[in-house]
């Protein structure tokens, strides 16, 4: 008989969250720490992912950075983890016509090269054991996207099909892969737009709830991918998006 009470809990379980310095990765640590999960905060910023791990009570941390596929692959071996969240992601808001061949380098490098070695790297480990769960963030902008979002938008719906084939990979040996797709989120990815009031504004609008989401809004969504709430759970995006890819534009026709 299912324990429902139980079913999101993540006692005993270890979860390294990459990206867990600050915004999403850092609201995904907190709420699997709540969860019960012993949790790994792996960020490029050493302080910021001690500042994370102190919040979760006294988890682990540690410093990474996913350009480097060698530590990468070192932390894979030193923190093995049953659930693996991983958020690290840059953009460069620029049209097409106007971007330099290092804009586009970096962009895909970080967004995609990067989740590469990260999904290989651990997905490798619960393939030998014979469980786990892989969490990557995605976006809206894998599936619909807007002048100076192009080079953003093809890396994110890259990491889906990466994430998808993964999924149909490892899930023989019992892994589970899935991606969440946020719509906007008051983050520091997004301090430009939000420096802007009618940019800031126009996306505001644009969901069907007529806001943007805070980091703590997607960290449910984690946490159900992680446990074994989600237990049939492969291979699917999670928009979690305030109804922003339901809705075609925002004019509300007359009675």
């Amino acid at each position: 008989m299912t324990a429902y009470d139980a079913l999101f809990r993540l006692d005993g379980r270890r979860a390294v969250v990459i990206g867990s310095g600050s915004g999403i990765g850092r609201e995904s640590a907190l709420a699997l720490a709540a969860h019960g999960a012993e949790v790994v905060c792996a960020d490029l910023d050493p302080a910021a992912a001690e500042e994370t791990a102190k919040r979760c009570g006294g988890a682990a941390s540690r410093e990474v950075d996913v350009l480097d596929g060698e530590a990468v692959r070192a932390l894979a071996a030193e923190a093995p983890a049953d659930v693996l969240v991983f958020t690290a992601a840059t953009n460069v808001r620029k049209r097409l016509l106007d971007y330099s061949g290092e804009e586009f380098e970096r962009v895909v490098r970080l967004n995609l090269r990067a989740s590469f070695d990260v999904v290989r790297a651990f997905g490798a480990g619960m393939v030998e054991r014979g469980r786990g769960s892989i969490i990557g963030f995605a976006s809206i902008r894998a599936s619909v996207t807007e002048p100076g979002q192009g080079v953003y938008s093809a890396t994110k719906a890259g990491l889906v099909q990466l994430l998808r084939t993964a999924a149909a990979e490892f899930g023989p040996s019992g892994v589970r892969v899935n991606a969440v797709a946020p719509g906007v989120v008051e983050t520091p990815l997004t301090q430009q737009i939000k420096d802007n009031p009618g940019w800031y504004d126009a996306y505001a609008a644009k969901s069907a709830l007529g806001r943007w989401a805070q980091a703590e809004e997607m960290a449910g969504a984690v946490v159900y991918l992680a446990s074994d709430a989600a237990s049939f759970v492969t291979g699917s995006v999670l928009y979690v998006d305030g109804g922003w890819t339901a809705v075609d534009g925002r004019f509300d026709p007359p009675n």
